[in-house]
């Protein structure tokens, strides 16, 4: 695990616009996910209007990282509930045991399972309130 305390900001359709702001004043190099990049999914349909919005970008500079993404629309978006933490591990069964200590007692938003980006991923609120990621590095 290098980077492995990852903040990740949320951001409410200006994503992209916010990304390029940082890199421009922390410099650095940068790569953006799009929703239409996604494989295509039948039990998800991305709408037409969410197919341009970040799914995924990433400032990276001198070892240290920034995660972003833009807000799926219709889900709740307020300053102060815009920055998550996002942890990577190397292995499935670490992801698992963070995931299943943090999470208790919290909010589950998505349960730990296989993604197109990782083998495995979940995102959840723990008992404080604070927004956490987790997922297993693609190997």
């Amino acid at each position: 695990m290098s980077d492995w305390l990852i903040p990740y900001l949320v951001f409410n359709g200006n994503c992209e616009e916010a990304v390029n702001f940082y890199q421009v004043a922390l410099g650095g190099e940068t790569q953006i996910l799009h929703f239409a990049d996604a494989p295509p999914n039948p039990a998800f349909p991305i709408p037409d209007q969410v197919k341009n919005l970040v799914m995924h970008a990433e400032l990276r500079k001198d070892g240290h990282v920034i995660r972003f993404s833009d807000t799926f629309p219709g889900n709740p978006y307020n300053t102060g509930n815009n920055i998550s933490f996002s942890l990577e591990f190397d292995s499935k069964e670490a992801t698992k045991s963070v995931f299943d200590v943090l999470s208790e007692d919290g909010t589950i938003e998505m349960e730990l399972q296989e993604t197109f980006f990782s083998p495995l991923y979940g995102k959840f609120s723990d008992k404080y309130g604070i927004q956490w990621q987790v997922s297993c590095m693609v190997k």
